[in-house]
């Protein structure tokens, strides 16, 4: 069993709709409680057509006490007055006490008559309706019933019908247009419409929508839109959908539908309904069906079916996910188009709406409700063409969102490779004319001792080599963690030189330089080492230890502190003009810093500050 309820505001009444429900779920038999009289009308009652139920408030309203159930409902259950008597209806009837309670508490308090109308179905079939009033009369709330069995072998129809059918069954007799009336829920259906639906009247037709019941799943947001609409206001409803008829037949229909007041105040429903399935032609709409199922389920590409026309239109899934709306939300209008970034697409659009073109094929830019910070990458293609002296469009919307960031993607990976290649070219350059410079200054400084000058180019080169390695991995050339730099350049120093030397090496973790600052400071650290390992202090016991710390001075400046103990009889003079230290004060002024030396103790110390960003050279 399931239950819905709904106001129905142009005819000002609550309707409950009851589906599939049992004779045992209205009534549950239950002892007696209390003695109660008989009510002073009841044969009056019982002689009526409509029924009346008597109740007798309970508590100040909490519950009701029945003292009088219609003879039509005793002699259904075949039950005696004494079994139904004093009785609680909550008790008695909880399914009615439910849906009711709220109802007859407040005509107990106001006073007021209210009506409701109760709608049974049975496996979606209209099998009754009742009119129910609520009074309140004699202390006592009276429930009056006027029931009608759509199951009824002879047909009512309603009085002072406004159409005649006997003059509409002529002219309608091979026409495949039909309209209808609906009255206080009751239905009048032209012979027109029966022709559409290839059928004959039926009993039960005055109680239910023969033509909209029909309606294709796909089509049915269209039909609970023309029904929400035309349930809460006057209006006019014009759509097109397609109904499936009782012998399988596919039509396509154009729905006219009207809601207004009669001379008496009465709510009228009118309708106009035209088969124009001949003019979408079979053959051509089984292809849309075809494609409408095609796209169903895609979410990156949509068929638009008239794009151009705000009534008759109809989009696949893909649309709905594009614009993140939900397609029964979802109302076409041209104010869609303010979410379009290009406005000169914009334009064009407009005047393909206009007429003015004839086709669109647009790369454009979809702001979901307006944001800037939700795009969409979408490309369009609408199309108008004329089909049987009618203009009709047709038009592919595919979202190219995800492939256009992989696009781009690889575009600034394209871009970053170039921007390598010229990267390793400038810096092969730049090294083969620093190499070039030192081999200038090492052959004048050391012409009879050529293997010293192989030793200290070894050890640059080696330097060199860490640079065109670690750049291979590298992507920002413009901020490189300088840590990993130097503990590579620490193992490599250490296994290539002939000597027990310990490094004892700290560099801030969040240092990052330029590529144009770590060649030439590598280059320093090697010439420092040297000199280092050259005028450093033996020691049997224990390795020779080259102490280097790196840290950031502050947002543009970092400094590094090299040390080391150095011989008693070195000159420390003479080791300040050496050609390594001609080297290290070259090297130090391509950097753009300053250097000082200190010595305390046979340890020599040497402070270097230097800047943390370069103009980078490549770009």
């Amino acid at each position: 069993m399931r239950i819905e309820k709904e106001y129905r505001i142009l005819e000002d009444i609550d309707e409950i709709r009851i589906f599939d429900a049992t004779e045992n779920d209205f009534y549950k038999p239950t002892p007696q409680e209390f003695d109660i009289e008989d009510i002073p009308i009841s044969k009056l009652i019982n002689n009526i057509h409509e029924e009346v139920h008597a109740l007798i408030p309970h508590k100040n309203g909490q519950d009701f006490i029945i003292q009088n159930l219609s003879s039509l409902i005793l002699n259904k259950y075949n039950w005696p007055p004494e079994n139904v008597k004093g009785r609680l209806l909550s008790k008695f009837s909880p399914l009615f006490f439910d849906l009711l309670h709220e109802d007859l508490l407040e005509v107990y308090k106001i006073r007021n008559t209210k009506k409701i109308r109760f709608v049974y179905y049975t496996k979606n079939k209209l099998t009754k309706l009742s009119n129910v009033k609520i009074v309140f009369d004699m202390e006592r709330i009276f429930v009056v019933s006027n029931n009608i069995d759509t199951r009824i072998s002879k047909r009512e129809d309603i009085d002072n019908r406004p159409l005649d059918e006997e003059k509409t069954a002529m002219m309608e007799s091979f026409s495949q247009t039909g309209s209808y009336y609906n009255i206080n829920g009751k239905y009048t259906w032209s012979q027109g419409i029966y022709n559409i639906l290839n059928r004959a009247k039926e009993e039960s037709d005055d109680y239910y929508n023969i033509v909209l019941d029909l309606v294709i799943p796909e089509d049915k947001h269209i039909v609970d839109k023309i029904f929400e609409t035309t349930n809460k206001e006057t209006s006019q409803c014009e759509e097109i959908i397609r109904i499936m008829t009782e012998d399988n037949v596919l039509k396509v229909i154009e729905v006219n539908i009207c809601s207004y007041f009669d001379e008496s105040g009465i709510i009228i429903r009118q309708g106009m309904i035209n088969d124009i399935t001949q003019h979408h032609h079979d053959e051509n709409s089984k292809p849309v069906d075809f494609l409408l199922g095609g796209f169903k389920n895609s979410r990156k590409i949509a068929l638009l079916i008239e794009p151009l026309n705000k009534k008759q239109y109809e989009f696949s899934k893909g649309f709905y996910y594009l614009i993140e709306k939900d397609h029964k939300e979802y109302i076409h209008s041209p104010e869609i188009l303010d979410n379009i970034v290009e406005k000169d697409v914009v334009e064009r659009i407009k005047k393909l709406i206009d007429g003015e073109l004839s086709e669109i094929d647009e790369t454009l830019t979809y702001e979901v409700d307006g944001n800037p910070n939700n795009k969409k990458i979408v490309h369009l293609s609408i199309e108008r063409f004329e089909f049987e002296n009618d203009v009709h469009s047709l038009g592919f919307l595919t979202n190219l969102t995800e492939e256009m960031e992989k696009h781009n993607e690889l575009v600034e990976s394209h871009k970053l490779q170039l921007i390598l290649l010229k990267e390793i070219h400038h810096r092969v350059k730049n090294n083969l004319q620093i190499i070039t410079s030192f081999l200038n200054l090492e052959k004048r400084a050391y012409r009879n001792e050529p293997d010293l000058i192989i030793e200290n180019m070894l050890t640059r080169l080696s330097s060199l080599s860490l640079l065109h390695e670690n750049t291979f991995d590298t992507k920002d050339f413009k901020s490189i963690n300088l840590k990993e730099y130097i503990l590579n350049h620490d193992m490599k120093t250490k296994r290539q030189i002939d000597a027990e030397i310990e490094f004892e090496t700290y560099v801030d973790e969040n240092l990052n330089i330029t590529m144009e600052v770590i060649t030439p400071l590598l280059l320093i650290i090697d010439e420092l080492t040297m000199d280092s390992i050259k005028y450093s202090s033996p020691n049997k016991t224990a390795p020779n230890k080259i102490t280097k710390k790196i840290t950031k001075s502050d947002d543009n400046t970092a400094s590094l502190v090299f040390k080391y103990c150095r011989l008693e009889n070195e000159d420390s003079q003479n080791a300040t003009h050496t050609i390594r230290c001609e080297i290290i004060k070259s090297l130090t002024k391509q950097l753009n810093g300053t250097i000082s030396l200190t010595e305390d103790d046979h340890e020599t110390t040497y402070k270097l500050t230097f800047p943390t960003d370069m103009e980078h050279t490549i770009h």
